[in-house]
C-alpha cells in the first residue's frame, strides 16, 4: 500500500510539474509573439503590446494563485485580482459592443448639412490603407449628397510628405470644377479633437450654423463611436459614415486599440 501511495504521489507530482511547465511555455510563447508583433512594422503594434500585457497578467495570476494556497492574505489578494480582472474584461466587452454597433449603423439616407472626412496616415504622398478606405467611403457618399460643403480634415505628421487633407483632395479631385469647389481643406489638425474644432471654423466661415446643422462624419467603422464622443464635446451634431478596412487583422487590431482610446477620451480628453 505504501508503495502504491508513493507511486500515486509521484505520478501526481510529475503531472503537476508537466502542467506547470506547459503553462510557463504558453506564457513565454505569448510574450514572444507579442514582442515580435510589437517591434515588426506591420500596423499591429498595439496588438503586440496587448499580447505582452496578457502574458504578464497570466504570470501574475499564477503567482497569486500559488500565494493564495499558502496564506490568508494571499487568498484575499487572489479574490481581488480575479474580481478586478473579471470586471475589466466585462467593461472591455461592453465598450467593444458599443463600438461595433456604432460602426455598423447605416446613416447614408439621412439628410445632412455638411460632411467632414477625417484624415488618417499618409506614407510619403500615398494614403495608408485606413485613409484609402475613408476616401472610397467619402466618394460614394458625396455622389449621393451633392451641393453640400465637404471638409477634408488632417494635418501633416512625421513621415508624411503632404498633409492628410491634401492626400484626400488629390484622390477626390475630379474634372468638374463646381464639384471641386465644395472641397474645403483643413490641414492644421494633429488629432481628432482638432479635426472637429478646425473643421467647425471652416464650416462657420462658409455660412453654416453649426449649432443646428447635422454633419456627416466619414471615418473608419472602429472610430465612429469615439469620433461622435469628441464631436459632441465640440458642439457638433453628427451622424457616422463608416469606412471598412480591407484586412480583417488590421480591423481587429484597431478595434482592440479603440476600446482603450475610448476610456482615455472619456476620462482625460
Amino acid at each position: 500500500m505504501t508503495r502504491l501511495r508513493a507511486a500515486g504521489c509521484g505520478g501526481s507530482y510529475r503531472g503537476s510539474t508537466m502542467g506547470k511547465n506547459f503553462t510557463y511555455a504558453c506564457i513565454a510563447l505569448l510574450a514572444l509573439t507579442g514582442l515580435a508583433v510589437a517591434v515588426i512594422p506591420n500596423g499591429m503594434r498595439f496588438t503586440g503590446w496587448l499580447l505582452l500585457a496578457a502574458a504578464a497578467v497570466w504570470a501574475v495570476g499564477m503567482a497569486v494563485v500559488r500565494w493564495g494556497r499558502r496564506s490568508r492574505a494571499g487568498t484575499v489578494c487572489r479574490r481581488i485580482f480575479f474580481t478586478g480582472l473579471a470586471l475589466g474584461l466585462a467593461a472591455l466587452a461592453g465598450i467593444e459592443a458599443a463600438i461595433v454597433l456604432r460602426g455598423e449603423a447605416d446613416n447614408s439616407g439621412l439628410p445632412v448639412d455638411a460632411v467632414i472626412v477625417l484624415g488618417a496616415g499618409v506614407n510619403g504622398e500615398e494614403p495608408s490603407a485606413a485613409l484609402w478606405s475613408r476616401i472610397r467611403a467619402a466618394e460614394a457618399y458625396l455622389e449621393k449628397h451633392p451641393d453640400i460643403p465637404v471638409v477634408l480634415s488632417g494635418g501633416q505628421g512625421p513621415g508624411e510628405a503632404v498633409s492628410e487633407a491634401e492626400a484626400m483632395r488629390r484622390a477626390l479631385w475630379g474634372e468638374d470644377g463646381a464639384e471641386n469647389a465644395r472641397l474645403l481643406l483643413e490641414d492644421r489638425s494633429t488629432n481628432t479633437a482638432q479635426n472637429f474644432a478646425f473643421s467647425k471654423e471652416l464650416l462657420e466661415a462658409r455660412g453654416l450654423d453649426t449649432e443646428t446643422a447635422v454633419v456627416a462624419v466619414v471615418t473608419n467603422d472602429f472610430h465612429c463611436f469615439r469620433a461622435r464622443m469628441i464631436a459632441q464635446k465640440q458642439g457638433l451634431t453628427t451622424i457616422a459614415v463608416p469606412a471598412e478596412l480591407p484586412w480583417w487583422w488590421l480591423t481587429a487590431n484597431y478595434y482592440l486599440r479603440e476600446a482603450f482610446a475610448v476610456v482615455k477620451t472619456a476620462l482625460f480628453d
